[in-house]
């Protein structure tokens, strides 16, 4: 899928309005993980030693299409400028007269902050006349936000038909490693599938399966596959409505689809909870499945040796809990050992199981987005991508 980035195109002088998702979690008026943020800066620093100014824009939270105080993007501003080392001026709304003024006084090597794009509800409905406004700052229109590239938005799909618009070099990394993994990983290529639900990830099932060598499966999402089977799983998660689509996988996946061999139990979530280890088919009443258990490890470090292609997606444990994520870390650390393999993890809960398992800085790429890194492996276009020039 080949696009055109910030490398084919003269920045010089040129005002570049650039699509960042910098939707962080902020708890207690503090940001508690900036990994979007940083994971930005690559392209604005590129942008800003070729002679641009540059106009930022993001959404945060859920604002439902009206100003809300908790969302305004002030907290935002102000880590990007103690990471860049530098003024990042933050306005106050993203369209109209201020906004305008603000932008047109802008000199090269200067960075802007748009007010969040979703205090207007023509955002998320792709609203025509909203997109040009917004295109109307600008020369030149970037996306680095992958994360959000799987909705047609008005930063994200209809400002391309204003500007030239091409991928920043996240949004680059992005479309290069995920689309390794459906045109030409090297063998053996293994998936590595958690989380709660099948019914999330069903599309990302059924593509991958014909590629794959190996699918592990693990999380809660195994429950599910172990009811189908007739094994007794206790209190654990399970969706019910999808045992007859489970039963397909199995027949269809065969010897491909490697299930937890054992798992840890508890009778209840949380940090002092007693746990023992059982067989999957043997969870009494009242018990839960909440990690894969050490022989599964085992056998989930055997089969990932000698892999080439690694894609994994949704933590094995409910690893946010000390007693339940000794699976997933351990998956994650066997990942590390993986001697010339790329190793591709996507989706939020994935990305946040690797940072603390201290490894998402010694693998290939660590994907910032999560329904749209799944969208691209079920194959499906994504608006934001598709709006892009092609190089």
């Amino acid at each position: 899928m080949n696009k055109r980035t910030i490398r084919d195109i003269d920045l010089k002088g040129k005002r570049v309005l650039v699509r960042v998702d910098y939707n962080v979690p902020i708890v207690e008026g503090q940001i508690t993980d900036d990994r979007r943020i940083r994971a930005t800066v690559p392209t604005i620093q590129y942008l800003l030693d070729q002679g641009a100014a540059v106009i930022l824009m993001s959404h945060l939270g859920r604002p439902k299409g009206k100003p809300t105080p908790e969302f305004k993007m002030d907290l935002v501003a102000k880590r990007l400028s103690e990471i860049l080392g530098m003024p990042v001026k933050k306005l106050d709304d993203c369209i109209g007269p201020e906004v305008e003024k603000a932008v047109k006084e802008m000199k090269p090597g200067e960075v802007i902050l748009l007010e969040n794009l979703r205090f207007h509800p023509e955002e998320e409905a792709n609203d025509p006349e909203f997109a040009r406004q917004l295109a109307s700052l600008a020369d030149i229109y970037v996306n680095d936000a992958f994360a959000t590239a799987h909705r047609a938005h008005a930063s994200t799909e209809g400002v391309a038909h204003y500007l030239p618009a091409v991928a920043g070099f996240l949004m680059e990394r992005e479309i290069r490693f995920l689309g390794l993994l459906l045109s030409e990983p090297q063998r053996p290529f293994v998936a590595i599938l958690g989380g709660a639900k099948i019914s999330d990830k069903i599309g990302v099932i059924r593509n991958l399966l014909p590629k794959v060598d190996l699918l592990l499966i693990g999380g809660g999402m195994a429950n599910t596959f172990f009811k189908a089977m007739g094994y007794e799983v206790g209190d654990s998660l399970v969706e019910d409505e999808a045992l007859g689509l489970a039963q397909e996988l199995l027949r269809e996946g065969g010897e491909k689809l490697v299930l937890p061999v054992d798992v840890v139990i508890a009778e209840r979530l949380a940090p002092d909870a007693a746990t023992r280890v059982a067989k999957p088919g043997e969870v009494p009443k009242g018990w839960r499945i909440l990690d894969i258990g050490p022989e599964t490890v085992k056998l989930f470090r055997e089969k990932l040796r000698g892999a080439r292609t690694v894609f994994w997606n949704g933590p094995l444990g409910v690893f946010e809990v000390e007693p339940f994520a000794q699976g997933t870390f351990a998956i994650a650390r066997a990942l590390v050992e993986l001697e010339g393999a790329t190793v591709v993890v996507g989706g939020g809960d994935s990305a946040a199981a690797v940072e603390a398992a201290g490894v998402a800085e010694k693998l290939t790429h660590v994907s910032t987005g999560g329904g749209a890194s799944l969208e691209f492996l079920e194959g499906r276009e994504l608006p934001g991508v598709a709006a892009l020039m092609s190089a």
